[in-house]
């Protein structure tokens, strides 16, 4: 039986406005078994890469806890975390952004390694980078080109070899083929499938596109304006999405198939509600067609409806 590597307790991320408070992360709680994928998923600006960003602590939290391998890495101390940072790496978006252009590739995979000094043989390193970048699929004769030669595909197998050095277990994966053309996508999709099941990483896989989570996660959790509002397996979701939320997700998803075309499809109406401020109750109740007095009285928690189906829905309270 898989154990947990990753648990979050009522995690919770606000930023101070000139407004009030932005709940960009509010009362989420999950948790991902080892050598497993949770896929998040939800539109633009709905508080998944500050959860991913949270749970690395690259940002501090407001509130909660986060769970690693049962101890509470919110209360380690500078030198405690630091040591944290080796079983826990991120793959940036944007493989054009999170390189350093001044770096060459060699250079870039083995930063963690010096930073961290997890081996200080100059041969060593060398032969470690050589190794990392075998792994990822760049060709050896690659090692003293810089990020702007290359194309984004190659980009983004660097960001996975640096994430790699360390030998983590545990990776964010913050929307990795998003900045990709479609061709080179599942290339890098194969790869990180591959990776996983040679090394036993754990991902947490953040993406807006739904056919991409499908692909790789084993269970998925959809946000909205901050909070959770539906976690189930991956195959559970797509064949029986209950809050109207998903459902409209779902049904954006394009399908190459004409027996399709007339069929009546769930569109997303009216205006995001402000997250800053919130107002008790579901945040999704100013466009969901099914709404009632009670969306709106108090704010509502995930409920298992079917074992490991999780859903925060007055429709299935």
């Amino acid at each position: 039986m898989s154990v947990n590597l990753i648990q979050t307790k009522d995690l919770k991320k606000y930023f101070k406005t000139p407004k009030g408070d932005l709940h960009a992360v509010d009362n989420v709680n999950f948790t991902i078994k080892k050598g497993q994928t949770l896929g998040v998923v939800g539109e633009s600006g709905c508080g998944k890469s500050t959860l991913g960003r949270t749970i690395l602590r690259l940002l501090e939290p407001t509130g909660g806890e986060v769970l690693y391998n049962g101890k509470n890495i919110l209360n380690y101390n500078f030198k405690e975390m630091q040591e944290m940072r080796k079983k826990m790496q991120i793959i940036f978006q944007d493989p054009y952004a999170s390189l350093n252009p001044r770096m060459t590739i060699s250079q870039i995979i083995a930063e963690p390694i010096k930073v961290c000094k997890t081996i200080t043989n100059k041969v060593e390193i060398d032969n470690k980078v050589f190794d990392l970048m075998e792994t990822v699929g760049l060709a050896e004769r690659l090692v003293n080109t810089y990020p702007h030669e290359l194309d984004g595909g190659r980009r983004q197998r660097i960001g996975i070899a640096r994430a790699l050095a360390l030998d983590p277990e545990f990776i964010v994966c913050d929307e990795p083929v998003s900045a990709i053309d479609v061709s080179i996508q599942a290339q890098i999709l194969n790869l990180m499938v591959d990776l996983q099941e040679e090394r036993g990483l754990t991902y947490m896989f953040i993406t807006h596109d739904l056919s991409v989570v499908k692909h790789i996660s084993d269970e998925i959790a959809v946000m909205y304006l901050g909070q959770c509002v539906e976690k189930a397996s991956s195959e559970e979701l797509f064949n029986n999405p209950l809050h109207p939320y998903t459902q409209a997700l779902l049904h954006a998803i394009p399908l190459p198939n004409l027996s399709n075309r007339n069929k009546q499809k769930s569109i997303i109406k009216g205006e995001v509600t402000s997250p800053i401020n919130p107002k008790p109750g579901c945040r999704f109740a100013a466009r969901c067609p099914h709404v009632k007095p009670e969306c709106t009285a108090q704010s509502l928690e995930l409920k298992e409806v079917k074992p490991g189906h999780f859903v925060a829905c007055t429709l299935h309270q």
